[in-house]
């Protein structure tokens, strides 16, 4: 392999980890002062009070009353943490873990196997690392499968992994749960704030499916105090579905300036708004910024699904939510995944730069 911009590391974090090696200075935060911007690295700050949520009470077929209740939660999860537990989803355990199983499996295959799906120079889709976009740039201690799993005819099967053998059944089985679950989260967000109920979904699950799957190891770190395993960021998503390590925390949330470890509740979905649904909802729900920090003993792996409008498709603040007491704060934009991938790795706020 090369060396230089964009070229695949001559070793893999999992690699570095497992000879014994300590992060090299391109992963070292402390040596770029743009990603300390958001506070230090504190790898124990107090548990997130992040709200669960129960899926079933947001379905047509729940009783009023409770309906009523629970989008009352949800509307206050989305506008004071911009995430929360989703439980009661239909998803049982021994599912789930099934599905974490599969990718464990996948990150332990020898280094020759996972080779065959590297990243292409220039693409962000394969097995590997970062895109290197500037000699400034620091790097995460995490390896990566990224695929694009929607719509179908998008799909780059010579990324898709035939071992373990259950894998790309397992990946398209698992997508189908969490387009459905994203429905009903996206109808009931619009409920909340008493639009029309597919206000939000038509924009990201009704005409042309887009999602994007990661599949994430943060292998055990010598320097946890001064490594990122994902640096601080809002997802570009309209919103993310993570299913987390019950084995170990790692994933952080910044809120009114403090920083929170999200709890591991082993049958919950992580729900995490995008910076496209802040755009939509013009301000109203947030996209937290968030974190991965790694652990000097345990590795963690995390399953996380993207739903995303099309690349052409202009997405702007709702009519129904701008008015006189509220004017619209952000502008029309168009392939914001694109423009919120390039500012992360710059350390730029992607938010920042389309407000009016």
């Amino acid at each position: 392999m090369t060396t230089g911009r964009d070229s695949l590391p001559m070793k893999t974090a999992q690699q570095m980890a497992m000879e014994g090696d300590e992060p090299p200075s391109k992963y070292n935060i402390n040596n770029y002062t743009t990603y300390t911007k958001f506070g230090s690295l504190e790898t124990s700050p107090p548990f997130a009070p992040v709200p669960i949520i129960d899926i079933g009470c947001l379905l047509s077929s729940a009783k009023q009353d409770d309906q009523q209740t629970e989008l009352a939660k949800l509307r206050s999860a989305l506008t004071t943490w911009g995430c929360f537990q989703a439980v009661n989803h239909g998803l049982q355990v021994s599912y789930l873990d099934n599905v974490r199983q599969v990718i464990k499996q996948f990150f332990e295959l020898p280094l020759e196997e996972k080779r065959k799906y590297f990243r292409e120079t220039g693409s962000v889709e394969g097995y590997g690392n970062d895109m290197i976009y500037s000699e400034n740039q620091v790097q995460d201690w995490c390896d990566r499968l990224f695929l694009r799993i929607l719509p179908e005819n998008q799909r780059k099967m010579r990324f898709w992994p035939e071992i373990p053998s259950n894998l790309r059944e397992t990946i398209d089985e698992f997508t189908k749960k969490m387009k459905s679950l994203s429905v009903v989260i996206f109808e009931a967000m619009a409920k909340s704030l008493e639009l029309e109920e597919n206000c939000f979904s038509k924009q990201f699950t009704e005409e042309r499916d887009v999602l994007q799957g990661r599949f994430i190891l943060y292998p055990p770190c010598a320097t946890p105090d001064q490594v990122f395993g994902l640096k601080a960021h809002s997802d570009r998503s309209g919103i993310t579905l993570l299913l987390q390590d019950p084995g170990v925390e790692g994933l952080q949330v910044l809120n009114d300036g403090k920083w929170y470890m999200v709890p591991v509740i082993h049958d919950a979905i992580f729900v995490n708004l995008g910076d496209q649904m802040q755009i939509m909802s013009n301000g109203i729900f947030k996209s937290p910024v968030h974190r991965v920090v790694t652990n000097r003993e345990k590795a963690r792996i995390s399953v996380a699904m993207f739903t995303e409008p099309e690349a052409d498709k202009e997405i702007g603040p709702v009519d129904g939510l701008v008015d006189e007491k509220r004017p619209r704060v952000y502008k029309a934009v168009k392939d914001y995944a694109a423009f919120n991938h390039e500012c992360f790795q710059k350390g730029v706020v992607a938010l920042d730069a389309v407000k009016l």
